[in-house]
């Protein structure tokens, strides 16, 4: 235990634990709708730490699943299953512990939440499973974060819902979006490794369009959401911004240029998250 003490933090690191700003921001809009305003602060918290829970192992199943074929790809050979910094039974340690953390926090919330808590785990771990046999892996990945906003209402509410679901779709499309920008950068390794994806099936150009046209839909949902009463000027300026951010995200990027991903993944996206949870959560509060 000590030894896997030792080197929980290169496991924090090379799961990205950063990261996890995707997906957060979603589910605390989506406890602000379902509130009505402010949530409770117990409530927020619980979600926080499912989420915490739930990204983690999620990360810990892919690194496991997904070693060897980390080991051929030069972008990712270095990171800790391959590189051997870690063991896999230590892996799996973390994998059981941030499983059963995130089974306890949905217990903490409410039955509904327990419940629908072993099916959350198994939408996320099944997407690392996808690249085996589909080139729509990216659409499996945004089902996995599309939980993060259903099962934050679910957390305040007890119920799935419309607004959820709007929001979940929106996720969806934006995570196809970035996931097939991101994917870009394995073509060649992933054609090697019989591994599939939208870039490797149908070429990195066409892939950046279907990326656009992914990006276009998810504008479209978040203008859906904004009938609900709750939204309003501030959340419409924050769709706005989010649009100017895709349309920046997608200039950094070409079939013949891909140097500049690493931008275009975290940083854009991260502040596409945070801009809108800041919208929703303004017009939360102040209607």
């Amino acid at each position: 235990m000590i030894n896997f003490l030792n080197k929980l933090p290169i496991i924090l690191t090379d799961i990205k634990i950063q990261h996890t700003v995707f997906a957060l921001p979603f589910a605390v809009m989506s406890a602000f709708l379902a509130a009505e305003g402010l949530p409770a602060w117990s409530t927020l918290g619980w979600i926080f730490a499912a989420m915490l829970g739930a990204r983690n192992a999620a990360m810990a199943f892919n690194r496991i699943v997904d070693a060897r074929f980390d080991q051929s790809n030069p972008r990712t050979r270095a990171r800790a299953l391959p590189s051997g910094r870690v063991s896999q039974n230590q892996y799996y340690i973390f994998l059981a512990a941030s499983s059963a953390f995130f089974i306890f926090s949905s217990a903490m919330l409410n039955d509904l939440a327990l419940w629908l808590s072993p099916v959350a785990l198994g939408i996320v771990f099944f997407y690392s499973l996808t690249k085996r046999f589909t080139s729509y892996s990216h659409v499996a990945l945004g089902f996995a974060l599309a939980c993060a906003p259903v099962g934050a209402w679910v957390a305040v509410r007890e119920e799935i819902s419309m607004v959820s679901l709007v929001l979940g779709t929106a996720v969806v499309f934006w995570l196809v979006g970035f996931d097939i920008i991101y994917s870009s950068l394995d073509v060649d390794h992933d054609r090697e490794n019989d591994l599939h994806s939208i870039p490797q099936k149908f070429g990195v150009e066409r892939a950046l369009k279907i990326a656009k046209i992914s990006h276009a839909m998810m504008l479209v949902f978040l203008l859906v959401l904004s009938v609900s009463p709750l939204l309003s000027f501030v959340y419409l300026q924050s769709v706005a911004l989010v649009a100017a951010l895709l349309w920046y995200e997608h200039s950094l990027v070409s079939s013949q240029d891909l140097s500049k991903v690493n931008v275009a993944f975290f940083n854009v996206n991260s502040g596409i998250s945070v801009v809108l949870m800041l919208g929703v959560m303004i017009d939360c509060v102040w209607n």
